[in-house]
């Protein structure tokens, strides 16, 4: 791996650091941050964001999972009062601990921004919805393929689980691209830049938010068969018709709207 300012760049950690200038400042200008955030990095690097971040920001806390980065950024950083480090795997970091403090001169809710790693960006995002009224918004940076897939309407054929669950909990924005080019070392993909603006309240609320994933990861296990195929141990062709879907379709074309109100369905079937 090529090495940064001294720093070679760790597989393990899907670490890809952005250095191009013209990039840096178009995502800083998207997050557009004001002095009264409160702003969280995950996965902050070398830092080329958070300089920008400290400028602006109210508060400013950063997760960094690979210890030798620490330091560094600690001696960059730390030197302003509202900026503090958290070594910690973001996987498993609890968000809402972060409110947690008195006296806090920034918004009640965070603004989450970062250039996540490609293996670990859908769990991530898992995580994060497992917060709700926590966040205002997030901004990331992402393997292009998965920003097209979050975005996707039903029927493209990117949609899927990640399409449904991301479009559930927020309003989902693809603003740019970005080419392997901006970082060092590049990676073999185009990346891009998503905003999620999680719902106060989802469009189409389900009772049991649990069962709902599960009824559309279970659907998506075998996404060329029929529906009726792909949930027969969870539901029947009557309980399909009854929730408006055709027991024929292929999963892909269900709407978003359609597997809520079937697992609604589903879950006032079981508590009768």
């Amino acid at each position: 791996m090529k090495s940064l300012q001294g720093h070679t760049a760790r597989k393990r950690f899907g670490q890809n650091f952005l250095h191009d200038a013209h990039i840096i400042r178009q995502i800083v200008d998207a997050i557009s941050p004001k002095n009264t955030d409160h702003i969280v990095e995950i996965g902050p690097g070398l830092g080329a964001i958070t300089e920008y971040l400290t400028i602006d920001a109210a508060r400013l806390d950063v997760i960094e999972i690979d210890r030798d980065l620490i330091p560094r950024l600690q001696e960059k950083f730390g030197m302003n009062s509202q900026f503090q480090i958290h070594e910690s795997d973001a996987l498993k970091f609890n968000f809402a601990k972060l409110l947690d403090k008195s006296n806090n001169p920034a918004s009640s809710q965070l603004r989450i921004v970062g250039n996540l790693p490609y293996n670990i960006s859908t769990p991530l995002l898992f995580h994060l919805f497992s917060f709700p009224g926590l966040i205002e918004d997030m901004h990331f940076m992402l393997q292009k393929e998965v920003v097209e897939r979050m975005a996707a309407p039903a029927g493209s054929p990117d949609y899927g689980r990640l399409s449904i669950m991301a479009q559930y909990h927020s309003k989902v924005d693809m603003l740019f691209t970005v080419p392997p080019g901006a970082f060092n070392p590049a990676p073999k993909v185009d990346s891009a830049i998503v905003r999620l603006q999680p719902y106060k309240q989802p469009k189409i609320i389900a009772k049991n938010v649990k069962h709902f994933e599960k009824l559309v990861t279970q659907a998506f296990t075998q996404r060329r068969k029929t529906i009726r195929n792909s949930l027969k141990t969870m539901a029947n062709t009557e309980q399909l018709e009854h929730a408006g879907i055709s027991p024929e379709l292929r999963p892909e074309v269900i709407t978003l709207t359609q597997y809520v109100t079937l697992s609604n369905l589903l879950q006032q079937n079981n508590s009768n």
